[in-house]
């Protein structure tokens, strides 16, 4: 299975995350320094090729209300762009909180301010894409066992080989 690539996108950050093979945890991979559209699509794009990315999810900031307010028309407006940049499904994914539960998270393993301040939006992006790939493991349904009789044993075998 390819990785999957979460981002949570800021006005002078971008946090990112990347799946592992099996798409069952996500990483914290880095904070990138955002300096302009054109260097943020080049560095997404060299990320999909060189992690074999299928699927990129955004955090999308909601309101508490659900309402989309400014900063989420602006990472609306970014996902079109990643789209048409990288030619692979993007998700909007909702990130009510992810900042919060990161600071969190890193105020517990007692993080001072200044290296929190470093990673909170890596470990957001990973709270993003864990919280979709744990969502994608319920949509999928449990290995169902065989959906068919086992075919019938040929008559040629001797009757020793035969179990009942």
């Amino acid at each position: 299975m390819k990785r999957l690539l979460g981002l949570d996108v800021g006005d002078k950050t971008l946090g990112v995350a990347v799946s592992d093979e099996l798409g069952w945890t996500a990483q914290g991979l880095t904070v990138r320094q955002r300096t302009s559209l054109a260097a943020d699509l080049a560095y997404l794009r060299e990320l999909c090729a060189s992690y074999e990315i299928a699927t990129i999810v955004v955090g999308l900031p909601k309101n508490m209300n659900g309402s989309l307010g400014p900063q989420a028309q602006k990472t609306l407006a970014f996902i079109d762009h990643v789209r048409q940049a990288c030619g692979i499904p993007v998700s909007a994914w909702d990130e009510r909180l992810t900042s919060r539960a990161a600071e969190r998270a890193l105020l517990e393993i007692n993080t001072s301010r200044r290296r929190r301040k470093a990673v909170r939006d890596r470990v957001a992006a990973q709270f993003i894409l864990q919280s979709y790939l744990d969502w994608l493991q319920r949509q999928t349904p449990p290995l169902q066992g065989p959906t068919e009789e086992p075919p019938a044993l040929d008559e040629g075998f001797p009757p020793e080989n035969h179990t009942a």
